[in-house]
């Protein structure tokens, strides 16, 4: 079983905001095949991650692919919105670049899953594979997601309001992100996930520098 390619379901439903509207639904098709072709290559790189010993269904590996499968999905849905949506060149190209991204780090993590024969998601609670992962949890959501009413305000909006409203909200994610990639680096035990999760903390790092910059000159707030 492996994970499906996230997609936003109301994105081609949004009307485009100006006569440039053919042009994007072609290019929200080439975004959707290099998404696909960045799943593709990371299940590539997660059969190339070596398991001696496989780690087990309540192990912090597993619970580290789990739940940053699903913080990733969101983040890949954001990023999309972002080139529909997007008024700004610099924010559309930010949303292509962490959609791609994340959804070859998901390939990754899910092929992790499959090498080590468990499931895709399993039944411990979000973030219970970290040590102080339960305090982080606020309504069900784990660091930096954005809540369903959030992501409905995304959706609704345009023009500038848009790009201030996803660079603030990507920012948020990617902080989150970076918190939970810490806990495998402190807790993990397994040397080729973790050497991802460096690269992964990396990637967000620079994402986050980008983000700040562009919020900035839009004249945004964090």
């Amino acid at each position: 079983m492996s994970a499906p390619v996230t997609t936003d379901s109301e994105i081609d439903e949004a009307p485009a905001a100006d006569g440039r509207g053919a042009a994007r639904r072609y290019g929200l098709l080439v975004v959707a095949a290099a998404v696909v072709v960045g799943l593709l290559l990371g299940y590539a790189g997660g059969l190339l991650t070596p398991a001696l010993t496989r780690p087990g269904n309540n192990s912090v590996e597993a619970g580290f692919a789990r739940d940053m499968t699903a913080h990733h999905n969101q983040a890949v849905a954001m990023g999309l919105l972002a080139f529909r949506q997007g008024e700004d060149a610099e924010v559309r190209q930010i949303g292509v670049d962490i959609a791609t991204g994340q959804q070859g780090e998901i390939g990754t993590m899910q092929t992790w899953l499959r090498s080590w024969k468990l499931d895709p998601t399993g039944d411990e609670a979000p973030m219970a594979w970290m040590s102080d992962g339960g305090g982080l949890v606020k309504n069900g959501l784990m660091p930096g997601m954005a809540t369903p009413e959030e992501m409905a305000k995304l959706r609704a909006a345009g023009g500038r309001e848009f790009d201030v409203l996803f660079l603030q909200m990507m920012i948020r994610h990617h902080i989150g992100g970076v918190h939970m990639i810490d806990g495998i680096l402190d807790e993990g035990h397994d040397d080729d996930v973790r050497a991802v999760a460096q690269t992964m903390k990396n990637t967000q790092q620079n994402d986050l520098t980008n983000l700040s910059a562009a919020l900035k000159r839009l004249g945004g707030t964090p």
